[in-house]
């Protein structure tokens, strides 16, 4: 096998159920990392593990402190993989950067190191839903990303396109109403000042909602309609 089916083969081993690899080239220089460390970096490896059915059940109109521990469960497993995997690269003889899959690093603009949900879309794992988040086609958004920089000589997976079609399972449930028929109307704002909401009234901890990612169930909501 390549090192692109190598790769995706061990991922898959340590649990990731999407794979894909990105050209970083055209969104590198929005990154909150090291210039010179990505100077040496041209693509990323994204990996996806799918949220529990069950979990997500459990919400209805807010988060639940069920969803909130089991999102740090994935996003720690995430982390753990993406080391694993960036181990496994070095061994190689090749650059890997690990990228938390959620750390906020600027607090006044609520970013991350890196969008995960855009190098997921130009993977193609996905497309930029109406919801904001990636949609996959088999998972809807009903999954967690992380991602790991390298210089591995890797094929590159391609993007695909929107396929929302007329869902608007998130539009209808979105409790605060931040959600558009267009991707790009999203109203960021919105989220943010509900997402506030529900960790002032200490129904999570962090900034998380999981309304819309427990109705996106993909292309198979388009389907249906």
């Amino acid at each position: 096998m390549n090192d692109y089916d190598n790769l995706k083969e061990f991922c898959a081993a340590l649990g990731a159920d999407l794979f894909g690899v990105a050209n970083i080239g055209v969104i590198k220089k929005d990154f909150l990392l090291c210039a010179d460390i990505l100077k040496k970096l041209d693509k990323a490896v994204c990996l996806g593990v799918r949220l529990s059915a069950g979990v997500l059940e459990d919400i209805a109109d807010s988060p639940t402190r069920l969803y909130f521990h089991h999102y740090r469960t994935v996003n720690a497993f995430l982390d753990q993989t993406a080391l694993k995997l960036s181990n496994y690269i070095e061994d190689k003889g090749y650059y890997a950067i690990a990228v938390p899959a959620s750390q906020i690093v600027d607090w006044d603009k609520q970013s991350a190191h890196l969008s995960h949900k855009k190098l997921g879309a130009l993977a193609g794992l996905g497309w930029i839903g109406r919801n904001n988040l990636l949609v996959n086609k088999k998972l809807g958004s009903q999954f967690r990303l992380v991602s790991v920089l390298t210089d591995m000589p890797l094929k590159i997976d391609q993007p695909v396109a929107f396929a929302c079609g007329k869902c608007g399972l998130c539009v209808d449930a979105c409790p605060a109403q931040a959600i558009k028929d267009k991707p790009e109307d999203f109203e960021h704002i919105k989220c943010f000042e509900q997402l506030k909401e529900f960790q002032k009234k200490r129904l999570v901890d962090q900034y998380i909602c999981g309304v819309c990612v427990k109705v996106c169930v993909g292309a198979r909501g388009a389907e249906k309609l």
